[in-house]
């Protein structure tokens, strides 16, 4: 098999990333960038070797005739693109969440299957070696599990503005919540049965029946429990804005926020700056009878880097004709569980899964 030609659509901070990696990938040879803004695709296409643009997406489409798509834009395109690359027999690669509503998300799965083609979407902490090991190290914690996990960002500018457009289809618990509610049941390899959640409209510049803070718990069949948090906006706090920490009867393991910077910096979202291990176990006097772990993470890629990682997963499902039901299955899954949150924001209701 040669190279597999790619359409890169949505050229902003994950489009530029994951272009970067098909361009570095022997496996790929990208063939067109698609952005409605001239400024971002000429300014990554200059990056790339001069790779041609694009302004539409099915004239891309349509003159490229891609093997892989991959789709980098905002949720409210995800199912029309996504659908529209299937139905031209490409693989696809998109960005979280799949789409808006579980209907349309298990609609692109069948859809992929029909077609036979593969299809990835980028939850980025799947490939992350500190997040990978975090999740292993909840594990031997023994159940139920208290997991606590928020990102508050305090954005301005162009981040305020990013902010703004992606609140015109989902709130900041359903953008990045997937993530964190896929790790949760990576974590405890239980049955979600039911979310509650809170939210809270504190900008005038969002629109009234959208909320720009929001808080959801959810509860697992072993008894296990989850907090996730997440606020956008210049009003946000950055104290404790980065809480990654997982508690169980036999201890508890922590992500570090150690020199995170600026909580709306992209590159922070993922890195890390080491894992600390605390053991419950006392001895005879109420001691405790062994010290805190702490396990360095700073060889671990940056962004970059882990999208990197993303692009090999998804040429590796495509060459070696991968089995991606699972992936898809939690894709379908952790949307389910966000978007029952939002639901419970708007009734004041719990709502069973």
């Amino acid at each position: 098999m040669g190279s597999l030609k790619v359409l890169v659509v949505g050229c902003g901070n994950m489009g530029t990333s994951h272009a970067r990696a098909y361009h570095q990938l022997d496996g790929f040879d990208i063939v067109g960038l698609v952005s409605r803004g001239e400024k971002s695709r000429e300014r990554l296409s200059k990056e790339l070797d001069d790779a041609p643009t694009f302004s539409n997406y099915a004239e891309a489409l349509k003159t490229t005739q891609p093997d892989v798509v991959s789709i980098n834009t905002y949720p409210d395109t995800h199912f029309d693109y996504v659908k529209t690359a299937l139905e031209a027999n490409a693989h696809v690669f998109v960005e979280k969440p799949l789409a808006l509503t579980v209907k349309e998300a298990q609609a692109l799965v069948d859809l992929s299957i029909k077609k036979g083609r593969k299809m990835v979407v980028g939850y980025i902490l799947r490939v992350h070696p500190t997040w990978a090991k975090f999740t292993e190290m909840a594990q031997t914690l023994g159940k139920p599990l208290v997991m606590r996990m928020n990102l508050n960002q305090q954005s301005s500018g162009e981040h305020w503005y990013t902010h703004k457009q992606l609140m015109q289809s989902m709130s900041p618990i359903v953008d990045c919540g997937v993530h964190y509610v896929d790790v949760m049941c990576s974590m405890t390899r239980s049955k979600p049965v039911s979310v509650s959640a809170i939210g809270a409209h504190l900008s005038n510049e969002v629109d009234s029946d959208m909320y720009n803070y929001g808080q959801l718990q959810v509860r697992f069949e072993d008894g296990s429990v989850g907090w996730y948090e997440a606020g956008w906006g210049p009003m946000m706090s950055e104290t404790a804005f980065f809480i990654k920490d997982v508690i169980g009867p036999k201890g508890c393991v922590s992500i570090s926020d150690e020199d995170k910077g600026a909580s709306d910096d992209v590159e922070g979202h993922s890195k890390t700056g080491s894992l600390k291990l605390h053991h419950s176990e006392l001895d005879a006097d109420g001691h405790f009878t062994k010290k805190d772990e702490i396990i360095s993470t700073a060889d671990e890629p940056d962004h970059d880097g882990l999208c990197l990682l993303e692009q090999e997963y998804l040429l590796d499902a495509i060459v070696n004709d991968r089995d991606l039901t699972n992936h898809l299955n939690d894709a379908v899954n952790s949307l389910k569980i966000v978007l029952a949150a939002d639901e419970s924001v708007k009734t004041g209701k719990t709502v069973m899964l």
